[in-house]
Parts: C-alpha cells; sequence; structure tokens
C-alpha cells in the first residue's frame, strides 16, 4: 500500500502541473468534447497544426488523469483486502470521482472560472490525501514535542490553501497582468477595483453574473487580492519554517526555499510578461508548498519525526 501509495502521490503531483500547463497554454478547450476528443479516443484528421497540438495536450493530461483514477481505484481495492486506511482510501475514490466530473464540466461549460478553480482544488487535495495516506504507511519514531507545531502549522496550511485558491481564480479569470507594473498596481497602492464583480462565483468566463463583460476593475481586484495576501502566506511561511527548523530542520529549510522561489515566481510573472515556463513553475511552486505543509502537519499532528 505504501509504494502504490507513493507512486499515486508522484502521478497527482505530475497530473496537477501538466494540468496547469494545459490551462496556461490556452489548451484547456483542446478538445471541445469530452471524454473523447473531436468524437475519437486519440485526436486526429485535425487540420491546423496548433489545434491539434492542443488536442494532444488536452487528451494527455485526460491519459494521466485516467491512470491516477486506476491508481487509486487499486488503492482502495488493496486497502478494504488489507482492513487498512479504508476510510481514507475511500474518500479518495469520492474525491477523484468528483474531480473527474469538475474534469468534464470545465470542458462542457466552456472554463467556467468557479469550475476551473474547483478543479485545481480537487487535485490539490487529491495529493494530499495520497500523500497522507503515504505517511501513515511508513513507519517514524515518536516525538511528542512536535505537537507543540499543531496549530502554527494548520494556522499556515489553511493560509498557504487560501492563497492557492486566489492564485488559481487569477488563472481561471485570466487576470495575471491586470496589474503590469511592481510594486504598485496601474501606478497605484490601492488601484480602482471592483470586487464585487470579482468575486461573483457563479458567472460565465469574461462576464459579470449579468452577463455584461468583465471590467478591468474586477480583473485588478482579483489580482490585487491575490498580490497582497502573497505577503500575509510568505510571513506565515516564513515564520512556520523557523518555528519547525529546531526539530524538523530539512523540512524548514525545504519550507523556506520554496516559498521563497515561489515568490520570486510570482515577481517574475508580473516582470516577464507572464512567460509559459515561468508560469507553470509557479503552479508547480504552489504544489510543492502545499505537499510541504502537508507532511509538517503529519508529523506535527501524530508526534512523529522522520527516522534518523
Amino acid at each position: 500500500m505504501r509504494t502504490l501509495a507513493i507512486a499515486a502521490a508522484v502521478l497527482a503531483l505530475v497530473v496537477v502541473v501538466v494540468g496547469a500547463y494545459v490551462r496556461l497554454s490556452d489548451a484547456g478547450l483542446g478538445c471541445p468534447d469530452w471524454p473523447l476528443c473531436y468524437g475519437k479516443p486519440v485526436p486526429a484528421d485535425i487540420a491546423h497544426p496548433d489545434a491539434l497540438a492542443k488536442a494532444w495536450k488536452e487528451m494527455g493530461h485526460r491519459y494521466l488523469a485516467t491512470t491516477l483514477g486506476i491508481l487509486i481505484l487499486s488503492l482502495c481495492v488493496l486497502a478494504w483486502r488489507k482492513r487498512r486506511a479504508r476510510g481514507l482510501a475511500t474518500a479518495l475514490v469520492l474525491v477523484v470521482l468528483f474531480q473527474g466530473a469538475l474534469g468534464m464540466w470545465t470542458v462542457t461549460l466552456l472554463l467556467k472560472p468557479a469550475i476551473v478553480t474547483g478543479h485545481l482544488i480537487g487535485g490539490l487535495t487529491t495529493l494530499s490525501l495520497l500523500l497522507w495516506l503515504a505517511l501513515s504507511e511508513s513507519s517514524f519514531a515518536t516525538d511528542e514535542r512536535l505537537r507543540a507545531l499543531r496549530p502554527l502549522a494548520a494556522v499556515t496550511l489553511g493560509v498557504v490553501v487560501v492563497q492557492v485558491i486566489l492564485g488559481g481564480w487569477v488563472s481561471a479569470n485570466y487576470a495575471a497582468l491586470a496589474c503590469p507594473d511592481l510594486p504598485l498596481c496601474r501606478g497605484s497602492l490601492v488601484p480602482s477595483m471592483d470586487f464585487a464583480n470579482a468575486f461573483h462565483v457563479v458567472r460565465e468566463l469574461g462576464q459579470t453574473a449579468e452577463g455584461s463583460l468583465l471590467s478591468n476593475e474586477a480583473l485588478t481586484a482579483i489580482h490585487w487580492t491575490h498580490r497582497v495576501f502573497a505577503l500575509v502566506a510568505l510571513a506565515t511561511v516564513l515564520l512556520m519554517s523557523w518555528r519547525s527548523y529546531r526539530l524538523l530542520p530539512r523540512l524548514g529549510v525545504a519550507l523556506a526555499v520554496i516559498v521563497v522561489a515561489q515568490f520570486t515566481l510570482g515577481v517574475s510573472n508580473v516582470v516577464f510578461s507572464l512567460p509559459l515556463p515561468v508560469a507553470a513553475a509557479h503552479n508547480a511552486g504552489a504544489a510543492l508548498l502545499i505537499v510541504t505543509l502537508v507532511v509538517i502537519n503529519f508529523f506535527s499532528f501524530r508526534g512523529l519525526r522522520p527516522s534518523r
């Protein structure tokens, strides 16, 4: 179970990163139908090279996600046979089924921001649960001192989750360059913004709930909120890194390195006008940040530490 859970967790990380790459390269609707692509399981008979490339990107992500689903189903069967971690394994199956539905709705509902953001959250939830299961099936030394980290570890994970959701909302609404300057936004510390339409969840891509075009002020509000909350997340994670260094030195250092790199990538997205490799790396950094914090939460809530 441990080996299978680790393999599934690694694949889940790949699926999350590839999914971000597909979205950022404007290939989210590379296949206009679901689960097939132009009515076929393999993209074919698409004359335009760009359309064919986008179709392959989309279907490649679907193939990886399907493989992950099979691994998770196998893991659930194994868990029930061995009578271990049944609840967690069953929850994983339910999450991945809902994640598959979100993937379908992403296409059929034409990249509705709430669905796209929910799909990202589902992917990271799947990754986190798989990692927790893999850790649960491993052996570690007991260290009750780690339980003192529980409150800050939980708060830090919550703060980062909020920041990732805000980042997903930025990406889903194509608001990454709504503030093209740094450190100000449109030349102002607090620019003109429309928060009501910016964070109205039930609406179409690029539109308000009433169906009119989403204004620049709304896109600015989305970007500005993510940018300002990044400072909160950075400070919280660095505090967590400092607090955890004495008991979990490797994880403490890793956490600091990842969050600084992630913040740098976020700044680079604006400075260099959202180059695809940097934007994809920013999504990968968010996933690694979640992974590291899940591991720290596991050790702190279980009162365990890695064996030396």
